[in-house]
């Protein structure tokens, strides 16, 4: 009689091989947070070596390890938005969207970012309400830990928010705990919450404008190849000219002091320039592509790397300072006992927000990426070029009107305004119905038929994505504030 049962040690075998599995599985998830408390206790070792002797040293060490802690965040939830896109479309890889942004970013905060950062952020609270030093200290740490810890939440959840809104939650609950509401510049904060809408509606608008214009005039054309020869050596001016007043106006603001009509006319300039080295580029690239869209695709491709380098550089030099703004302020008030209104930023200190944005990005960021390329809606090169030129424009406009905006709202706005728009396109577009008509000889009015109904079934935005990332945005000021206040009454029991 034959048995088909295992011998007891072919059975203890598999069962010593699933724990193994099981290991290797547990010891991959548990490696990245590993590695980020290897990184806050080498920043936590280097403050020690640079203040521990000085005056307030044990505090300004913790700080550290809470700055380093902040900025791992910053890399793991900000970063996404300048290079999500051009993974979704698959412009580049995601090893190569890690390494290049992390490069960029480190560059831009140690290049740009700026030596002297305001101690109470954006004037939230009045600096009078918390002049003593151990109160303001105990602020600034509250405020530092809430939006660590709020961003580390929205990064689980897998919702990309403004660390910038996450920061100014913090420092404004830390000064309602320590001074009361009559400390807080209510006039300020109500801008910033006009930003909530202002930011996404102005990227999304922009970037479905612009996608608009490359489905008119390129993608349904007949002779498809034959306008992109046209149009995309003046798109990539265009872009090339935004970010060039972008960062002459935002991200150079260290080295040398640019004004809004000069930073136009350097960005004219440098869109002339692209316009004359791009436009006999594409013509060679293009010949020999099939006349059909995924031809177009390939001639989108390297300026969409160009805008995530670009974009990487810029955040670093503007963004760094949500991780060490309140970090340096610390360090100055802690060892010479006072509270001032500008500090400058030792270079050790913008070396542990920029190598921290990095790594976060590198240890935590494919979540978020992924989640802004590919999850809420479908992209491809035209669609992700749309997003980045949206991004830069968006602020430069805003920068112009004096509207606070965050880049996060930005750049996810734009992805939500290319979704909703090719919604409404693939819709309600004659265009699009008549050139399919043409096209394939009138049969496509069925097709377009069924296309509307499957539409109606099948939205081209995932709405689950679009709530969750909505609801974290209104709440992220109110619940860093509230989880500031809270810890602060706890650390000033410590620090006082």
């Amino acid at each position: 009689m034959t048995s088909y049962q295992k011998p007891t040690l072919d059975k203890d075998l598999d069962k010593l091989s699933s724990m193994e599995q099981a290991t290797v599985s547990l010891g991959r998830r548990l490696a990245a947070p590993g590695l980020a408390l290897l990184f806050i206790v080498l920043c936590a070792v280097v403050a020690a070596s640079f203040m521990f002797e000085s005056k307030g040293g044990v505090v300004i060490v913790a700080a550290a390890a809470i700055g380093a802690y902040m900025a791992l965040n910053i890399g793991a939830n900000d970063v996404a938005n300048n290079v999500g896109p051009a993974v979704g479309s698959r412009a580049m890889t995601l090893v190569t969207a890690l390494i290049i942004a992390a490069v960029f970013e480190s560059a831009g905060a140690l290049i740009a970012g700026g030596d002297v950062v305001g101690t109470i952020s954006k004037g939230i609270i009045d600096p009078s309400s918390v002049s003593s030093p151990s109160v303001f200290v105990a602020a600034m740490m509250a405020a530092l830990v809430s939006s660590a810890l709020w961003i580390n939440m929205a990064t689980w959840l897998g919702a990309p928010v403004s660390t910038t809104h996450s920061i100014v939650g913090g420092v404004m609950g830390a000064g309602i705990a320590a001074a009361g509401f009559s400390a807080v510049n209510w006039v300020t904060m109500s801008s910033i919450a006009a930003s909530w809408v202002i930011s996404p509606v102005l990227g999304g608008v922009i970037a479905a404008l612009f996608l608009a214009f490359i489905k008119t005039f390129i993608i349904y054309q007949e002779d498809k190849i034959a306008a992109a020869r046209r149009w995309v050596p003046v798109l990539i001016a265009i872009m090339a000219g935004a970010f060039a007043s972008y960062l002459a106006m935002k991200g150079l603001k260290k080295l040398i002091k640019i004004d809004f009509a000069t930073a136009l006319w350097i960005g004219l300039g440098v869109a002339v320039l692209a316009w004359g080295i791009t436009r006999p580029l594409i013509i060679r690239q293009s010949e020999g592509l099939e006349n059909r869209n995924q031809s177009l695709r390939k001639l989108f491709a390297i300026p969409l790397v160009c805008s995530a380098a670009l974009l990487s550089f810029a955040h670093g030099a503007n963004d760094v300072a949500n991780a060490v703004g309140p970090l340096a302020a610390i360090v100055h008030t802690a060892g010479l006992g006072e509270v001032a209104d500008k500090v400058t930023i030792p270079l050790w200190v913008m070396a542990v927000g920029a190598l921290g944005i990095s790594f976060g990005l590198l240890l935590f960021g494919p979540k978020l990426i992924n989640m802004v390329g590919q999850q809420i809606t479908k992209l491809n090169p035209m669609r992700a070029y749309c997003v980045a030129l949206s991004a830069a424009i968006t602020v430069i406009v805003a920068s112009k009107l004096g509207l606070p905006v965050s880049s996060t709202h930005i750049a996810v706005g734009a992805v939500f305004g290319v979704g909703f728009f090719r919604e409404w396109y693939t819709e309600k577009s004659k265009r699009r119905v008549a050139y399919m008509e043409r096209k394939n000889g009138g049969r496509e009015i069925r097709s377009a038929e069924r296309t509307r109904e499957d539409q109606a079934r099948r939205k081209l935005v995932r709405r689950s994505h679009f709530m969750t990332i909505i609801a974290a945005w209104v709440i992220t000021v109110p619940a860093a504030a509230l989880l500031s206040g809270v810890l602060y009454h706890i650390l000033v029991r410590f620090i006082a």
